[in-house]
């Protein structure tokens, strides 16, 4: 049997959407390998997604924003000490293999304290990340984020197209969205559209205004549901003052996995590129994303039904955190017009239903 008893070990720190990409690499290992043995490394908070993943022998969890706070602050003698709980980690461990799929330094320097002698990267030249590896992956020509992670494995002579995203829930949640549904006066039995209206990059956000031009214009049947971190309430609460209409807002009120459990009993997700786009594809609810500074041939869900509206905009996919001219302009370009058409297309409202 290929690679019977070996021990593999995957770094992938963060964040949510890559850490749920790189399932892929997890779940093409494990049927390839089924004797083997698969460790992964990862950072709160993405670390909750994996905790019930069965592809994944050992989860170890290592919290990289205390190295990154310490590192930002020259805080030097801390950022040594989070990298000595690592050496203590893997000094009662041993791995035949690693396939770091992050490709920054810093996991090329964790793969190496792991004192595994095959290392395995892909071939994107990030931070001298090549600098640690033994091996790297082939390069290839597609753009997309989740075949690059997958290149990992043609060293290991696994070629594979499977793409899906592993997201498991535990058993006690299971119940846990009609019950949380019905806490919040939400009728499970009608249609529930939720809404994520901010990201990690605020020139990936879609202006408020547009928000509420949208759903001002949407049936009253449809259930609104806004979903979020609790740095989102006042956004949110912006919106929902605005609105000539009931909503609720659960930001800040869920864990990673329920708002997976309440996505796969809702009917739609409109959200720009960030974390729970991919929760939700990953939890099977179909989704209609917004796309500027981004765009999903480089990180959109691979599969489920998801439809993504890429802004007309000259200037798109630049992938930088902040707008060059700093205008957000492909963001703008984006109409309440635009999602107006295809949101209630995907809502599959009668016409009598739609106000213009």
């Amino acid at each position: 049997m290929r690679f019977e008893n070996t021990r593999f070990l995957i770094i992938r720190l963060s964040s949510i959407g890559d850490v749920l990409h790189a399932t892929t690499v997890a779940h093409n290992l494990r049927a390839a390998c089924p004797a083997s043995h698969i460790t992964w490394l990862v950072s709160p908070p993405a670390s909750e997604l994996l905790r019930y993943n069965p592809d994944i022998d050992e989860l170890l969890i290592w919290d990289r924003r205390r190295f990154d706070h310490a590192l930002a602050n020259f805080h030097l003698a801390d950022a040594k000490k989070t990298l000595d709980e690592l050496r203590h980690i893997f000094a009662v461990r041993t791995f035949d293999i690693v396939l770091d799929i992050q490709c920054l330094f810093l996991t090329g320097l964790i793969a190496q304290l792991s004192h595994t002698k095959r290392r395995i990267g892909i071939y994107d030249r990030h931070e001298f990340n090549q600098l640690f590896m033994t091996e790297r992956g082939p390069r290839i020509t597609d753009p997309h984020k989740i075949r690059h992670y997958m290149t990992v494995l043609a060293p290991l002579g696994i070629h594979t197209q499977d793409t899906s995203l592993i997201l498991n829930l535990p058993k006690n949640l299971i119940d846990f969205a009609d019950c949380f549904f019905s806490n919040h006066n939400i009728n499970a039995q009608h249609r529930i559209l939720m809404i994520n209206i901010r990201t990690t990059w605020p020139d990936k956000n879609w202006p408020l205004e547009n928000f509420i031009a949208v759903l001002n214009n949407l049936s009253e049947k449809i259930q609104i549901i806004f979903c979020g971190t609790a740095e989102d309430h006042p956004y949110i609460q912006k919106i929902r003052t605005s609105l000539d209409r009931d909503s609720v807002s659960i930001a800040g009120k869920t864990s990673l996995l329920e708002l997976a459990a309440l996505f796969r009993k809702a009917d739609l997700l409109l959200t720009g590129d960030t974390g729970p786009l991919y929760i939700a594809a990953a939890a099977g609810i179909p989704t209609l994303s917004l796309w500027g500074p981004t765009h999903p041939a480089i990180y959109g869900p691979l599969t489920g039904k998801n439809t993504f509206l890429v802004s007309p905009y000259t200037c798109i996919a630049c992938c930088k955190t902040k707008c060059r001219y700093k205008t957000n302009a492909c963001m703008k370009a984006i109409t309440p017009e635009m999602v107006k058409n295809i949101l209630y297309k995907l809502l599959n409202l009668p016409s009598d239903d739609i106000s213009a």
